[in-house]
């Protein structure tokens, strides 16, 4: 059959501009970005993480770990709807050939990518302000230590992990209701310290949660045989210094698969658009007689 002059050489019905390579390697990219397998659905673990957050946020009334400077149950609400956005937007768009899913899973890619390079500058470039925020988020932490079980085993676990006790010292603890060294102080842990304050004990079998008693009335030379007397900040500073590679690594690890996620949904919908115009030239020069 003649074909018309000027008109696509090789493009008949069942050419396609869309590459399956392109198409499913975005669609198990969704899978991988995750770090999760094809056989486990993404969009099952966002929803688990959305159920648990909102039984989380309902169920704790006094939600002292809203003190930080975000709520946990919140931020796993948040990640598990922005997951199940993804996800559902990268895996359905390829395999559907959906330009309006493809495109909002590059944008919504694009902005989580954008929000953490602006998080790495500002938190470089306001390095003091940024210690001044982590430095109230601890006093506010240490201030409802007792309110929640769950912020006091946070708390516990960062001054034994980090080797540290307060913010800035020790007589930090002070600033709670419990620890509080006033004489009107009628608790029996006044002018005292939590125990994960405590320097280590060799071959301990049963742990001494009443090691702290009484540290906040000793002085710095005293309490160091006995307690942690430096403050979690200085320490925390010291080990993000100490793990700039680490941290370096860990956030192009995370940049690099968004960075391929965009590529790859961009290419896909411009196929799809390739495509699209082949369809619409096909229908219109159809009647055509040296089509």
């Amino acid at each position: 059959m003649a074909r018309r002059p000027g008109a696509p050489a090789g493009y008949g019905e069942e050419f396609t501009f869309v590459s399956p390579l392109v198409k499913y390697l975005l669609f198990f990219f969704n899978m991988l970005f995750w770090g999760l397998p094809p056989s486990l659905c993404p969009q099952v673990i966002s929803m688990v993480m959305v159920a648990v957050g909102v039984y989380a946020r309902l169920m704790k009334h006094a939600a002292a770990l809203a003190y930080l400077a975000v709520d946990p149950a919140i931020l796993l609400i948040v990640v598990g709807v922005l997951m199940f956005l993804l996800t559902f937007c990268g895996c359905i768009g390829s395999l559907r050939e959906n330009i309006c899913l493809l495109q909002t899973f590059s944008l919504c890619l694009t902005i989580v990518f954008l929000l953490q390079l602006a998080a790495g500058v500002l938190g470089f470039v306001f390095s003091d302000k940024a210690r001044g925020k982590v430095s109230e988020i601890i006093n506010n932490a240490i201030v409802h230590y007792r309110d929640d079980l769950d912020l006091q085993n946070l708390i516990d676990f960062g001054q034994k992990k980090f080797s540290c006790c307060g913010g800035i010292s020790y007589k930090d603890w002070s600033q709670n209701m419990y620890f509080n060294c006033s004489e009107d102080n009628p608790s029996r842990e006044r002018c005292s310290v939590p125990y994960s304050c405590c320097l280590p004990t060799l071959n301990q079998a049963v742990i001494n949660t009443m090691c702290g008693q009484g540290m906040q009335a000793l002085d710095y030379s005293e309490a160091s045989n006995v307690i942690y007397t430096n403050g979690c900040i200085d320490k925390l500073v010291n080990w993000i210094h100490s793990n700039l590679f680490l941290l370096g690594g860990v956030a192009l690890g995370l940049a690099i698969p968004q960075l391929v996620g965009i590529l790859l949904s961009q290419i896909l919908v411009n196929q799809i658009k390739d495509q699209i115009k082949l369809q619409l030239y096909n229908q219109q020069h159809r009647a055509d007689p040296w089509y």
